[in-house]
């Protein structure tokens, strides 16, 4: 066994990178779903078409990826800060942009389909019966109810909450008992993994029965929360262990060669079933197996190959390329936290005009792009208050 290449805990630019590349593009998806003929959005053009099929390549593995992400993030978090560190840090970082965006952004979006819909109820009447709710353990995570209210995009935020505090909780737990079988445990599933890089891909297996078995919840990006929890998790193990890294570099190749023909296999089960999400017909359950596979092995393949290793680079490059990781690293939330409510709000004014279906696309994209990350730029990162209620760090 030789010894690590690189250390568990070196930041990887390449995944801040990922999550902003992710992120920038919920903006052209989700400016899509205004022409989208299926899904329910909150403000629809007149004349729509089904824009769905599309985006199903990126589906597949986007906030996979995401999730995966994140479970490193939190691992390296928990080696710093420990078990109740960790929990602190995450409820103040993930708990309080969920709080604020509840009363300030998350009503926007439903007021505007109210609006287009035909009400003339004010902002401040609406966000009123907005949060009307009350507590709910029927669909956990998801503990507030209410007539009006919903999550939104920011499902994503409930779920990597709720994760994070399990992990908090049996790292705790493990501490606690001061047991040496999982630090064992770990060690040895590394090793294998070292030795036979293809068990990486073993991963898909457990994703294709919660697919099958549980089924795929539209409103949450495609896929069900329990094959997010298991993505997570996947992303907390592989930092707990250097030897995953070059393990995932020599399967990755295989692991893209798979995506395609798994992918494809998937399409018949999708567009021959009325309902493939959720349906037990054979058809169906196929198609979430094979998509349920290609998530994994396409999150693998896209790890795997970007994870090379860097020239050396010339001081000045150095220090830019650090100021634009570092920008992109605190860009994230704050800019997924942003971009729904403003393509809304957005898209509500263009819809209306009396322009082309793809110049009123362009335009969506384009304003709420530069929006974005204006406010991001401008009214978010440069206050403490603003700062902490988005859930960045503290400024250096």
């Amino acid at each position: 066994m030789h010894a690590p290449d690189q250390p568990v805990t070196e930041r990887r630019p390449e995944l801040d990178a990922l999550r902003a590349l992710i992120v920038v593009g919920l903006i052209f998806f989700h400016s899509a779903m205004v022409f989208d003929a299926e899904g329910d959005f909150y403000v629809k053009n007149d004349a729509t078409t089904n824009v769905t099929a599309a985006a199903g390549p990126v589906v597949v593995w986007a906030m996979p990826l995401m999730f995966v992400i994140a479970g490193v993030g939190a691992a390296m978090s928990l080696r710093r800060r420990g078990a109740g560190g960790f929990a602190v840090e995450r409820v103040r970082r993930l708990g309080v942009p969920l709080v604020f965006s509840a009363f300030v952004l998350l009503p926007l979006p439903q007021w505007l389909r109210h609006r287009q819909d035909g009400s003339a109820e004010s902002y401040l009447a609406y966000c009123r019966r907005f949060l009307d709710v009350h507590l709910s353990v029927s669909n956990l995570p998801f503990l507030v109810r209410g007539e009006e209210f919903e999550s939104g995009h920011l499902w994503f935020v409930v779920l990597l909450l709720a994760f994070s505090l399990v992990v908090a909780l049996l790292v705790a737990l493990v501490t606690w008992r001061a047991s040496s079988r999982t630090s064992a445990w770990s060690a040895s599933t590394a090793a294998a993994v070292e030795a036979r890089p293809v068990l990486l891909l073993l991963l898909a297996l457990p994703l294709a029965a919660v697919c099958a078995v549980w089924g795929l919840e539209v409103e949450y990006g495609g896929w069900h929360r329990l094959a997010y929890l298991i993505f997570f998790a996947a992303g907390v193990v592989i930092a707990t262990d250097p030897r995953f890294r070059p393990a995932m570099r020599r399967i990755a190749v295989p692991a893209a060669w798979l995506c395609l023909p798994l992918f494809l296999a998937s399409t018949p089960g999708f567009f021959g079933t009325d309902e493939p999400f959720t349906a037990m017909e054979p058809l169906a359950v196929w198609a979430r197996v094979c998509y349920g596979a290609t998530g994994w092995f396409a999150v693998v393949a896209i790890l795997g190959l970007l994870d090379r290793p860097r020239p050396a680079t010339r001081p000045a490059v150095s220090s830019r390329r650090s100021r634009l990781t570092a920008y992109l690293g605190d860009a994230v939330l704050p800019l997924y936290v942003l971009h729904q409510p403003i393509v809304v709000a957005v898209a509500y004014v263009v819809v209306a005009w009396e322009l082309p279906a793809v110049a009123k696309y362009v335009v969506i994209v384009a304003v709420s792009l530069a929006v974005t990350i204006a406010i991001y730029d401008l009214f978010v990162r440069r206050t403490p208050v603003t700062r902490f209620l988005f859930g960045m760090r503290p400024a250096a």
